[in-house]
């Protein structure tokens, strides 16, 4: 009788199998759909409904071409701080003033020479320094002190926030890229037709298309060190159990001083590549911090590929706000953080513990 019953259940079994789509076969035919409705979106001549629906093709096209370079500048914020604060687990909260910090750094060095990829470098070199630095005289001294990590961390962010407007004033500043990175590229998306049948092709500044492709390159870089390298092996061993690692004779403080390091050092490395982007002045230090916040709790701490989906979340939300929402855009963000929280406490990426 129990054998009748075991092959009733596995006729149950395959035919509920067999006879219909698995679960990852209706996600990949989802995304599938996904990908191709954005393709139709992007390539498609529009309808005249939905072209005035969405303002026009050309302002959907460069809100979405905003979002993606934007999400690339958080990305490159916030890589350094999930690998500081997700990774690591030290509370930097003056990890914004360590991008302002490195982006009036970068314009003075790239004003004075005249080149600008050298303060691209000394963006870098001087704020790992200044992260080093942090983490000997500081977080290694209060480790696993989380309360004292946010009070010491935001003292100094106060007090660098006014060394710096002592030294550079009020003034807003612009690092000017060279001129090989300026000007517009020729996109192939049609966002209009003339009268004689010629298409009308989208331009965009080629420097924006720049900072995402360097964002997508050091995500990927950043992603193999932590998940293919011996080094990307202790980092992890060291923050699940630090006692096993020294217990094995590595030097567990000069491992987090390297991270740490690497983490400011990407944080100047943005502000100088924000800075040309956009703007160098007082205020973007909290604004650059709230972002990375928002990025690594939507993404998952200690997730390279979780803060790169926050940073493109986050970053298209705040761009497609701004056009099609400019009255409650700035809530947006918050809103995709209380709902990430809600479903997924770790973030979207992050592990429980």
């Amino acid at each position: 009788m129990s054998d009748n019953a075991d092959q009733g259940r596995q006729a149950l079994i395959g035919s509920g199998t067999g006879g219909g789509l698995t679960l990852r076969q209706v996600r990949t035919l989802f995304w599938l759909i996904v990908a191709a409705a954005l393709a139709w979106l992007f390539i498609a001549r529009w309808p005249e409904w939905l072209d005035g629906l969405l303002i026009s093709k050309k302002a959907f096209l460069s809100a979405i071409l905003n979002g993606l370079t934007l999400a690339g500048l958080y990305f490159l914020v916030a890589s350094g701080f999930t690998l500081v604060f997700g990774l690591m687990r030290n509370v930097n909260l003056a990890h914004g003033s360590l991008y302002l910090l490195g982006a009036y750094i970068g314009y003075e060095v790239a004003t004075v020479t005249g080149v600008w990829l050298l303060g691209v470098a000394a963006g870098f070199v001087v704020l790992a320094v200044v992260g080093l630095v942090m983490q000997i005289l500081i977080f290694r001294r209060l480790e696993g002190d989380d309360l004292r990590q946010t009070l010491v961390t935001i003292g100094i962010s106060i007090v660098a926030a006014d060394l710096m407007l002592a030294v550079w004033s009020g003034s807003t500043y612009q690092i000017s890229p060279p001129d090989w990175l300026q000007g517009a590229v020729k996109l192939p998306f049609a966002t209009a037709y003339r009268s004689n049948g010629s298409v009308i092709y989208l331009t965009y500044p080629f420097y924006r298309l720049v900072v995402f492709a360097a964002a997508v390159a050091i995500g990927l870089g950043l992603w193999l060190m932590l998940n293919r390298t011996r080094i990307g092996m202790m980092i992890r061993a060291g923050v699940d159990d630090r006692a096993m690692l020294a217990a094995s004779g590595k030097n567990v403080h000069l491992i987090f001083a390297t991270v740490f390091a690497i983490g400011a050092g990407l944080a100047g490395f943005a502000g100088v590549v924000g800075g040309s982007a956009l703007s160098v002045a007082p205020g973007e230090d909290v604004r650059y911090l709230l972002a990375s916040l928002v990025v690594v709790i939507v993404g998952g701490m200690g997730s390279v590929t979780g803060a790169a989906i926050g940073a493109l979340i986050i970053g298209l939300s705040e761009q497609i706000g701004l056009v099609y929402f400019p009255t409650y855009g700035v809530v947006l963000t918050f809103v995709i953080m209380v709902v990430t929280l809600s479903i997924r406490p770790q973030g979207l990426m992050g592990r429980a513990r």
